[in-house]
């Protein structure tokens, strides 16, 4: 049976938004719980392909989890399984000898089991390690970054990923609190910037800082980049592209790539001033969880879903 490792988010109208008809080729590049691409696999058609991609060794675990029907997605010769970082879309596509696919879908967010494990270092509700890979195989740390960059650069991706304008200061306080001490703990980081937040934005501006740090540690905001390069590149005319995104940083690239064609959101113009992409818009406001949803899934109050279409040529 299906355990509460995620939750998937907007899992109806994302799937939706794929258009799923028989004998196509499909790919969920964020796998995590398996919530998504189970929903996939239900609409599939036997002469259908799933390919689903997670670097995370506990996300790939999830595939033996049994549904209530018995059925495990390792037992499903329509779904194959890519334990890789999903920036490497179009070399997996290659190796699989997938010449194009007609949807893939992309649940960014990061998985409610990385927050509830207390091992991971990901949420400051717990005293944990300062890890927080997605892939524990190897990179750097957390607690890497918060050691032994300078603090410059520190202040730097805490302003660029955090989005807190007091990024200098805490950069200061962390540098600060190290010259005494390795900051080997959330909770010891916590200590070290406290005084840098307002009480009434506290909560708030430490998720940010855990934000900015995550990022930075799993370098998401390159290998999006990456991935909606690759996608722009693999998907078929009349494939879709589904995102949900949970911040303005990842979603302005996601509605940059769907507008224009590039993440920088660089616009190129015909003859009469129209935009060329290579996408058609499907959604041209972004799609946001009903009030139900939210009170079910907290984790769902900040999630857009954009759709978008490949062009012709």
């Amino acid at each position: 049976m299906e355990t509460t490792y995620h939750i998937p988010v907007l899992l109806t109208e994302s799937v939706d938004g794929l258009a799923i008809s028989e004998g196509k080729v499909f790919v969920d590049v964020t796998f995590g719980g398996g919530g998504h691409s189970r929903e996939i696999l239900s609409r599939l058609g036997k002469d259908c392909q799933l390919y689903s991609f997670d670097q995370d060794a506990d996300a790939e675990a999830n595939a033996s989890v049994r549904r209530e029907d018995g059925v495990t997605l390792a037992g499903d010769e329509r779904w194959t399984f890519v334990r890789s970082n999903f920036r490497y879309l179009k070399n997996w596509m290659r190796y699989y000898g997938c010449d194009g696919v007609d949807g893939i879908l992309a649940d960014l967010g990061v998985s409610s089991h990385h927050f509830d494990d207390e091992s991971r270092g990901f949420s400051f509700r717990f005293d944990s390690p300062l890890d927080m890979r997605m892939n524990k195989r190897g990179g750097i740390t957390a607690a890497d970054v918060v050691n032994d960059y300078d603090e410059e650069r520190l202040a730097d991706i805490i302003y660029l990923y955090g989005e807190l304008k007091q990024s200098r200061r805490i950069a200061k306080e962390i540098v600060k609190a190290r010259a005494e001490k390795r900051i080997a703990t959330t909770h010891e980081l916590m200590n070290a910037v406290q005084k840098c937040f307002p009480q009434q934005r506290e909560k708030k501006d430490i998720t940010r800082l855990f934000q900015a740090l995550r990022i930075e540690v799993n370098k998401e905001m390159d290998a999006l980049r990456e991935m909606l390069t690759a996608a722009t590149e693999v998907l078929k005319p009349g494939g879709r592209l589904v995102v949900i995104t949970y911040h303005s940083l990842e979603d302005r690239m996601v509605k940059n790539i769907m507008k224009t064609g590039n993440v920088e959101g660089k616009m190129k113009q015909d003859f009469y001033g129209r935009i060329e992409s290579p996408y058609k818009l499907v959604t041209t406001k972004p799609v946001t969880p009903t009030a139900e949803e939210q009170n079910i899934n907290p984790r769902s109050r900040s999630a857009k879903l954009r759709i978008a279409e490949r062009r012709e040529g």
